[in-house]
């Protein structure tokens, strides 16, 4: 019985030092999901505006331009597949929603008769993608939870580069990005756009015969514009991306973070019962000898 007692004793300080832990996660990623949520607040107008200013250009100059030009299904060999995941685990099931996302969205690929390409963000996905022995273009991880704007920039330059080069030369036809939307503390949807060809149509209404069709001027000309705004609304939506998917895996480390400890005052209350009825059944078992004990030496005298 003092085995069994001592036993329960360690299990409770264990899971009480577990608790600590999952505690201290949950306080800090509490806070941290405040700043991010901040930060992919303030990105939202910049890429709405941008957004309508990408979609003013594509709409009223009738410009023929490679990363707006809708390529015929029939002509997409190659679709490249970009998802964000997490580089740490503890975090419920952010990373794996995302991953079945992308599994879904790679497999309708193939089912087109197209050729599905990886590109990745987050240990998570990297390591799931390995384990099975699947191919990845490219790959970035460090910073799925703090990422910064050169890091969008990077992965959107690498994006456009692939997209603009031949699929013989191992480009892509077209590219479907994978992120995690936080629509609130409780509630993360990934969700699927495609981000090339653009699809630069939000902000913009259809004209009626009734509407003052805008006079747009464009300087120098509308090609150049083009050609600096489409990288930059690229960029933004990454960093959009990023921004919201982080803001996502803090919010579902926080809940998961909050059920652990939760969890672990229940099982330290019931393992507290356990011991406190075992240190009973010991200290009676400690008076039952004596009474015995005690019993047996009246009856010799």
């Amino acid at each position: 019985m003092a085995a069994s007692l001592r036993e329960l004793r360690q299990r409770r300080q264990s899971v009480t030092a577990t608790k600590k832990i999952t505690k201290a996660m949950e306080l800090i990623a509490s806070s941290r999901v405040i700043k991010a949520q901040q930060a992919a607040a303030r990105a939202l107008p910049f890429t709405r505006e941008l957004n309508r200013a990408v979609s003013a250009v594509a709409e009223y100059s009738h410009v023929d331009h490679p990363l707006t030009r809708d390529t015929d299904e029939a002509d997409v060999k190659r679709a490249a597949v970009f998802f964000i995941t997490s580089d740490r685990g503890m975090n419920g099931a952010y990373s794996a929603n995302a991953i079945k996302t992308a599994a879904r969205v790679v497999q309708r690929i193939r089912d087109e008769g197209k050729e599905p390409v990886r590109y990745i963000v987050g240990k998570k996905g990297i390591n799931y993608v390995n384990f099975r022995g699947l191919p990845i273009e490219a790959s970035w991880e460090g910073f799925s939870d703090a990422p910064t704007y050169d890091r969008a920039v990077e992965i959107a330059d690498q994006l456009v580069a692939d997209f603009l080069k031949p699929t013989e030369e191992g480009g892509v036809d077209a590219i479907y990005a994978v992120y995690t939307r936080m629509e609130s503390m409780i509630s993360q949807t990934p969700r699927v756009r495609r981000l090339l060809p653009l699809e630069v149509v939000e902000g913009v209404k259809d004209v009626t015969e009734h509407d003052l069709v805008p006079l747009y001027e464009f300087e120098p000309d509308p090609e150049t514009v083009l050609d600096q705004l489409l990288p930059l609304y690229l960029r933004s939506r990454i960093w959009f991306y990023l921004l919201q998917s982080a803001a996502s895996q803090l919010a579902s480390q926080q809940r998961a973070m909050k059920s652990a400890t939760d969890n672990a005052q229940q099982l330290i209350e019931r393992l507290t019962r356990e011991a406190n009825q075992a240190r009973q059944a010991e200290i009676t078992q400690e008076i039952s000898e004596i009474v015995g004990g005690a019993s047996a030496l009246a009856e010799q005298n």
